[in-house]
């Protein structure tokens, strides 16, 4: 009674196809390696163009010697190694953490429309360097670490707020109602202190607005560990995220551990976001906007996503950082307005986009 042809029918399709998802996969690796190498030919266009262009434009060859037979009595040479330098090295890794805490972010709360922000790294950051300089009077980079202290201590609250008011624990919906509560009460708490406090406010003022100028090397080697450590997470917990996408009963039949993978995200996206705080101060849409640009260039997978924006990341701050000092020339504006400038428009698109697509 057995029906050879419908048997035979049965089995082949699986044989013949099996092999179509690793030649599927190949062929796709062209392409994102291919783009890889693209950004990393723009990142390396940016810092060239970060070293020789400001106040004082300087030639490339004049760069290019700085950095191989620098001359500490050249004033040319010092400009670059000094200033500029740094100045990139920071900008590097101020974009690398936030690029990165937004692809993150995005998928630890499944909202394409997250940012950094809302776990309150922002306003935990404001408020304890807001203390550090009216409370302790505190000088220097010593308010480095009590800006990623508070960034720290700030996320652990909002995931206790967010865990206590849903019986399932943090969900990506209590997450962003917590954070958005608690960034509001913190900033009005930021906000006055500051409108007592006048030395404070001129301390803070300069922090507050997102800048890569007058960084140096101590910034850069001090928030540098953070930014690895962070990093190091992020690809730890990137198949994790992608199980999340598909929604936590699917991540849990798979055999993940969703709670572990939200934690380590989330203290990801601390680490990363934290040190870029404490580095550059708060720095708005760079998260948002790379996230998008790097799930749009690698597509959902986050072992993907997660080295484009690594590279988008910091290629788009010191550009904007580069453009800052062109506009106003032998002024400039500092990197968190240009990036604002850009963003704010961006995240107006974003929001219209999505409300044509549930229409």
């Amino acid at each position: 009674m057995s029906d050879l042809p419908v048997t035979r029918g049965t089995t082949e399709p699986p044989a013949q196809g099996a092999p179509a998802g690793p030649a599927l996969r190949r062929r796709r690796l062209g392409p994102l390696a291919a783009g890889l190498l693209v950004l990393v030919a723009a990142l390396v266009a940016a810092c060239v163009l970060s070293l020789a262009v400001g106040a004082n434009a300087l030639p490339f060859r004049t760069v290019w010697q700085a950095l191989t037979h620098y001359d500490p009595a050249n004033p040319h040479h010092l400009i670059v190694v000094e200033k500029r330098l740094p100045r990139t090295l920071v900008g590097i890794t101020v974009g690398l953490g936030l690029a990165v805490a937004g692809v993150v972010m995005q998928g630890l709360t499944r909202n394409p429309l997250a940012d950094p922000g809302l776990l309150g790294v922002n306003a935990g950051a404001s408020l304890f360097v807001v203390l550090a300089l009216g409370v302790f009077g505190v000088q220097g980079s010593g308010y480095l670490w009590f800006a990623f202290l508070g960034a720290a201590v700030v996320t652990v609250v909002v995931y206790g707020v967010a865990s206590a008011a849903g019986r399932g624990g943090a969900t990506p919906v209590t997450m962003v109602l917590a954070g958005a509560a608690v960034t509001a009460a913190l900033t009005s708490l930021v906000t006055g202190i500051l409108l007592t406090d006048r030395a404070a406010l001129d301390e803070m003022r300069f922090w507050q607005v997102g800048a890569l100028s007058a960084r140096d090397f101590t910034i850069f080697w001090q928030t540098l560990p953070g930014i690895a450590a962070g990093l190091v997470l992020a690809f730890a917990v990137s198949r994790g995220l992608n199980g999340l996408a598909m929604g936590e009963e699917v991540a849990r039949g798979l055999g993940q551990k969703v709670g572990l993978v939200r934690a380590f995200a989330a203290i990801s996206v601390v680490l990363l976001c934290g040190s870029a705080t404490a580095a550059a101060g708060p720095i708005s849409f760079v998260g948002l906007m790379v996230a998008h640009f790097a799930v749009r260039m690698a597509g959902p997978d986050h072992r993907w996503s997660i080295p484009y924006a690594a590279l988008a990341g910091p290629t788009l701050l010191i550009g904007c950082d580069v453009l800052g000092r062109v506009v106003v020339r032998p002024g400039e504006l500092q990197v968190g307005v240009v990036v604002a400038a850009v963003g704010a428009p961006l995240l107006v698109a974003l929001i219209r986009m999505r409300g044509k697509g549930r229409r």
